[in-house]
């Protein structure tokens, strides 16, 4: 008799596991290893969006929108490059996912009112201030508050083997005292490997020497605990990368800026490359420039539309906005040569104002022209989190090299293949988020279907 139903790695997204599978009837525990989690893991430090396709909240602002068009989105982002299997099933499980986070969790999901790259319609849903220690607030304090669910915190799985049906687990915690128990399953939800800088090395070479901006627990332990067990891996070159890093407050500038109007240009005050392809490509561009690093260039409008982002207002309150009455006033703040930063501002502004169908660096869509006064912000590129990890299927069970399941045990956002395809161009805005919480979510729905032997939703 296993001790406990489900023992959940990991108290980020792995939460709405946790608490699917309670409210199913099984018994969890969450061990996490951050004694900070709330506020230092992927999921608190994320932007809080999840994409929802044909969510009620899309109903009600009057967006038409399905799994299968978000597919069809995915498929274009990544050249087809996306495991089918995993993006259909997240594909299917995003409406339900934000619905319940509302109903069941008690957040106050909102809908984004921002076109964001890539997605053909606005499907993104958040919470108020955008921020993710909101949205795992509520994840947390649920969990905390449900009799079916004990916290280990802070606790690291450390050791993973079959015992009979189930499997025995060993936790250790930070003094090294250590502890055993037995679940009939185990979900990996310890997010990827950004924290290791040899892993990074190894297989995201284009982005190894930009800032990390996650969590210092994200060491690759999901892949060691797998890959020992004989769990077969996928597309670990992928990760979500993002050029809007504040290199004064360190915290997002947020892309919205660049989806209102405004526009990054590099030390020398040149624009490199359409800003709108999407911020985790952007990264490794902004990589390569001189001295690594750009400013975002705004105005007062773009400012205004922003200030409903929380991270964004970190970067207001850490004085890390640098504002301007003229161009030649801005381009001495930045140290770059008023023609140039002029030039580049005025191509931007003719394709704002219909004068021309594309500008130079290729961008087709700029919602106004900069006017004064200008403002601009000093950024850096950043790797956020990893989006290769272990092979699942449909359900998120572990394959092993030949496709199959390891039984019961199962793998989540960054500690699984993610729905990004190679690289970072294929990552679309609320595609970290959605596998995941909705991976987490779906392994909680198999495993207890097993268990009251239910139908196995679809």
């Amino acid at each position: 008799m296993a001790d406990v139903d489900l023992l959940v790695a990991g108290a980020g997204g792995g939460l709405a596991g946790a608490l699917r599978a309670a409210e199913g009837g099984a018994d969890v525990v969450v061990a996490e290893a951050n004694p900070h989690y709330r506020r230092g893991n992927n999921t608190a430090m994320s932007t809080a969006m999840v994409p929802g396709p044909g969510s009620r909240y899309q109903r009600a602002a009057g967006v038409e929108d399905s799994p299968e068009r978000f597919l069809a989105d995915v498929a274009a982002k990544t050249h087809g490059e996306a495991d089918a299997a995993v993006a259909g099933t997240l594909a299917r499980v995003g409406a339900p996912l934000v619905e319940w986070l509302a109903d069941r969790v008690g957040l106050p999901i909102e809908l984004a009112d921002v076109d964001y790259p890539g997605h053909s319609v606005r499907r993104v849903h958040t919470v108020p201030g955008h921020h993710g220690s909101a949205l795992l607030r509520g994840l947390a304090d649920a969990a905390e508050a449900d009799p079916r669910i004990d916290l280990l915190v802070p606790a690291r799985l450390v050791g993973l083997e079959r015992d009979g049906e189930g499997w025995r687990v060993r936790l250790r915690r930070p003094d090294g005292d250590e502890e055993e128990l037995t679940a009939r399953a185990v979900l990996l939800a310890t997010s990827g490997y950004g924290a290791d800088p040899d892993l990074v090395a190894t297989h995201l070479p284009e982005i190894a020497g930009a800032a990390y901006h996650g969590s210092e627990y994200a060491t690759g332990d999901a892949l060691r605990l797998g890959g020992a067990l004989g769990a077969a891996s996928t597309t670990l070159d992928a990760y979500q990368g993002h050029a809007g890093l504040s290199a004064a407050a360190r915290t997002l500038v947020t892309w919205t800026t660049v989806m209102h109007g405004a526009v990054v240009v590099d030390t020398e005050g040149r624009r490199f490359g359409d800003e709108t392809v999407g911020y985790s490509e952007y990264a490794a561009m902004l990589a390569a420039r001189p001295g690594a690093r750009g400013w975002v260039v705004l105005d007062a409008r773009i400012d205004a539309a922003t200030r409903g982002f929380r991270d964004y207002l970190d970067v207001v309150e850490a004085g890390a906005v640098r504002w301007a009455d003229t161009v030649e006033e801005l381009a001495g703040r930045l140290g770059v040569d008023a023609a140039v930063l002029g030039a580049e501002l005025a191509d931007a502004a003719a394709v704002a104002r219909g004068e021309s169908a594309v500008d130079r660096v290729g961008r087709r869509r700029v919602a106004a022209p900069l006017e004064p006064p200008y403002a601009a912000v000093e950024i850096v590129p950043a790797l956020f989190h990893t989006q290769g990890g272990l092979a699942v299927d449909e359900h998120a069970r572990v394959l092993d090299a030949s496709g199959r399941p390891l039984g019961g045990l199962y793998a989540s956002g960054g500690a699984a293949v993610g729905m990004s395809g190679h690289g970072a161009a294929g990552y679309l805005a609320g595609n970290g988020l959605l596998p995941a919480l909705g991976r987490a979510y779906r392994a909680a729905e198999h495993l207890t279907s097993i268990l009251t032997q239910k139908e196995i939703p679809a």
